[in-house]
């Protein structure tokens, strides 16, 4: 019987495997290209609120905010240069994402974070040197290319390295890792800022060096992953290395099934054609729409403009950078509820919990936002109690993302895809993710000028309407094995009309009846 809402659990299959300290290692590390994205995001809030650096490269923006105290709070940052700076990026990562599907499926995952790291570290080199505004846009472009590599690849690399039942806790290390980068960002701005002669931006921008650095080297003495190997060629060594990574010698049926799935997507040509195909509608509906509802939780207002978000609330200088290291702070910390409970209590229950606890908290924010500064922006005599609730609601929310969209927002659809389509379609999902990105971070200030408090509701209408696509149209993936994922489709009362029973058994039958495995 078809699953309702989506509460089927899957295959059956059980792999043997431990959580062997080789793999839990080799997680961590390669976890690590989630810093690059993180300090990316984290800083470059903190520096387009520090004075000096608004003052040498968007000078406009410095006197509107420094000089016009009568400047409506909502629109005080509204600038399309200042957001072509922080947004310049993620249209990078849009292109980077396309090319590095390719590189990620021939070359293999490793090789892609490695060109990651060296791309985002040739972007912060020339933006901690930046002389003029030209530069500052050329490292973001490169530091975009870094990017799009890191997050085709580094999701994919964890979902497949690690044991199905682990699987969840060790791909959510990344977005860890992002919280990480995010946390250590601020918390750098925030001293950073208080170097006299002003010129501590260049630190915060020219310090991406240090998480570009970690991946890059990380990527050098990585292994490839047992999938990518046997998508290679590569059989006799693939099967070395899943002995040793599960920590048992009977890895057969899954070493089996692995070498099936990659015949069989030897069979597809055009993996971006082949998405197209009606048997392939879930895993493209999700691999769009999920990026998709993860910006439009509204988070990146937070990670992207926290300080100047707690200026425009009243907030001054080191007040606002301090509130952006609590709520980076609590990023962190709840991201560990999600490391904790995803295996355990599933992907739809923290999805749809935190999506609860994030419409409330909105709805509280723009409330308290609403009562102070109402429609004119003039918030009057801000007392600390108002500050300090509004903080504090915000980092509710934070918590509610951290454990919900942020972590699953990346593993969901790095374990849905079959093999045949996986590159392609986590290009699909960063592309879409990065474009989403992009244009939060472009039109989040004009939106604030103009919708004022009220942007708030408008992201809480979209949570509310993405809690209902994952109640009614994402089934479990909790404990079932990443070649045998395909199989939950079948049973949901919606995508089993389009995932016919037999279409993924038969092309996976005839790869193994064409391609007999041979046995080391």
């Amino acid at each position: 019987m078809p699953a309702i809402g989506g509460f089927d659990m899957g295959t059956g299959k059980a792999y043997p495997g431990n959580l062997t300290l080789y793999v839990t290692v080799t997680c961590v590390v390669a976890a690590t290209g989630g810093l690059i994205f993180g300090y990316d995001i984290g800083i470059s809030g903190g520096v387009t609120s520090m004075g000096p650096f608004l003052k040498k490269f968007f000078p406009s923006v410095y006197e509107k905010e420094a000089l016009d105290k009568s400047t409506n709070q909502y629109c005080k940052f509204d600038s399309e240069t200042l957001t072509l700076f922080t947004s310049s990026l993620y249209l990078a990562a849009l292109a980077a994402s396309l090319v590095a599907s390719k590189v990620t499926r021939k070359f293999g995952r490793k090789l892609s974070m490695l060109v990651g790291g060296v791309l985002f570290c040739a972007g912060a080199i020339i933006n901690g040197f930046a002389k003029a505004v030209w530069m500052l846009i050329l490292g973001r472009i490169l530091l975009g290319f870094g990017i799009g590599f890191a997050n085709q690849s580094v999701p994919l690399y964890l979902s497949e390295m690690a044991p199905y039942k682990y699987r969840g806790a060790l791909n959510i290390g990344f977005q860890l890792s992002i919280t990480i980068g995010i946390l250590v960002a601020n918390i750098l701005n925030y001293f950073f800022s208080k170097i006299k002669g002003g010129w501590g931006w260049r630190l915060s921008l020219g310090g991406a060096v240090v998480p570009a650095l970690i991946i890059t080297v990380g990527s050098l003495v990585l292994p490839d992953t047992p999938n990518s190997m046997i998508e290679r060629g590569q059989h006799d060594e693939a099967k070395i290395k899943l002995i040793r990574i599960r920590g048992v010698d009977d890895v057969e049926e899954e070493f089996n099934d692995l070498v099936a799935a990659s015949e069989a997507s030897k069979l597809v040509e055009h993996p971006w054609r082949n998405l197209m195909q009606r048997k392939y509608r879930p895993h493209l509906t999700m691999a769009i729409l999920i990026p998709f509802f993860q910006q439009l939780t509204g988070i990146n207002v937070i990670n992207f403009y926290a300080p100047v978000l707690f200026k425009t609330i009243g907030f001054h200088d080191d007040a606002s950078l301090m509130s952006a290291v609590i709520t980076g702070g609590v990023l962190v910390v709840a991201t560990f509820v999600s490391i904790y409970g995803v295996d355990k209590w599933g992907r739809r229950f923290l999805f749809l919990e935190g999506g609860t606890q994030m419409i409330i908290c909105q709805i509280i924010v723009a409330a308290c936002i609403g009562v102070k500064f109402g429609v004119d922006g003039d918030p009057g005599n801000l007392p600390k109690w108002y500050a300090a609730v509004v903080v504090l609601f915000i980092c509710i929310y934070v918590a509610g993302f951290a454990w919900s969209w942020g972590p699953l927002g990346w593993l969901v659809p790095s374990e849905i895809f079959p093999l045949e389509i996986r590159s392609a379609a986590q290009s699909v999902n960063v592309s879409v993710n990065m474009f989403f990105t992009f244009l939060i971070a472009q039109v989040f200030l004009n939106m604030l000028c103009h919708m004022k408090f009220g942007l708030f509701l408008f992201f809480a209408f979209f949570v509310f309407v993405m809690s209902l696509f994952i109640f009614f149209f994402l089934p479990e993936t909790k404990g079932i094995p990443i070649e045998e994922t395909s199989e939950i489709w079948k049973r949901h009362w919606f995508w089993s009309r389009y995932v016919g029973a037999d279409s993924y058994n038969n092309s996976l039958e005839m790869a193994k009846e064409n391609h007999p495995v041979k046995n080391v």
